[in-house]
């Protein structure tokens, strides 16, 4: 009886959680919005009229009736539950003509490998 007991206490001491692997759920990555990469950025000009716009950049996000001459391109990636990359991008118009481009988010490098070269380091 007492081998039992010795037996069935290893096995439950053998089960404690801080061996126990966790398992957590796999959390999508989630892309909202319209991604504009930098090529897609150095296309657009002052002046532009409102289709070439579309044609370099889509159709924007946002299309607010009450202000039709103004455009948000509006884009976030989240990983893992927490946002990672914001960027916003709008633009007006006047007249059918692209007068201003404001880029509150500017946009990084391609990756860290350029940035580590431009900085001396790579």
């Amino acid at each position: 009886m007492r081998i039992q007991i010795v037996l069935v206490s290893l096995l439950l001491a053998s089960c404690s959680t801080s061996y126990l692997p966790t398992f957590t759920p796999y959390k999508v990555e989630i892309r909202q919005g319209n991604l504009i990469t930098q090529d897609m950025r150095a296309k657009i000009r002052v002046g532009m009229t409102q289709s070439q716009v579309r044609a370099a950049l889509g159709a924007p996000l946002i299309n607010d009736p009450y202000h039709a001459d103004r455009w948000d391109y509006l884009y976030s990636l989240a990983r893992q539950g927490e946002v990672v990359e914001n960027q916003r991008l709008t633009l007006y118009f006047s007249k059918d003509k692209l007068t201003r481009i404001d880029d509150a988010t500017p946009l990084k490098p391609a990756g860290p490998d350029t940035q580590e070269k431009s900085n001396g380091k790579g």
